[in-house]
């Protein structure tokens, strides 16, 4: 006689597969999130930081920050980004359109080094420390 060898998964195999892409799910999706939360954020950062090249030409023609109503950004409200402004010791960028960051800000504040021309950068803000890039930690 001749036995028939039956081929394919139990189901209790099929329901261990299944709870295990369930976990992977569950682990993924929360990081996945933040992560596209930071994309955005970076958009903010990015704005801010096209006001440095303006500030850093003055310091170096001038060997002094800017007072701020003498440097006004060129910028464009964008998807993320409603505001870029330069109050005379820092350049703050406030984020929009995303619920977990839009109001916080970002905020680059310059420090003069050594001969005076030359500009350090320090970033901070209200935005949470979780959705700012490793750069700006």
């Amino acid at each position: 006689m001749m036995r028939s060898v039956h081929a394919g998964f139990t189901l209790i195999e099929l329901m261990i597969v299944v709870a295990i892409i369930g976990i992977l799910a569950s682990v993924a999706l929360p990081a996945y999130q933040d992560y596209t939360v930071r994309a955005k954020t970076t958009e903010v950062i990015l704005a801010a930081a096209s006001a440095k090249v303006g500030v850093t030409e003055y310091v170096v023609l001038n060997s002094a920050l800017p007072p701020s109503g003498s440097f006004t950004p060129s910028f464009s409200t964008t998807k993320y980004v409603s505001s870029l402004a330069w109050n005379g010791s820092a350049i703050t960028a406030t984020a929009q359109n995303e619920s977990k960051i839009s109001g916080s800000t970002i905020t680059l504040t310059p420090t003069l080094a050594g001969n005076s021309s030359t500009v350090n950068w320090a970033c901070s803000g209200t935005v949470a420390a979780q959705y700012r890039p490793s750069s700006c930690r």
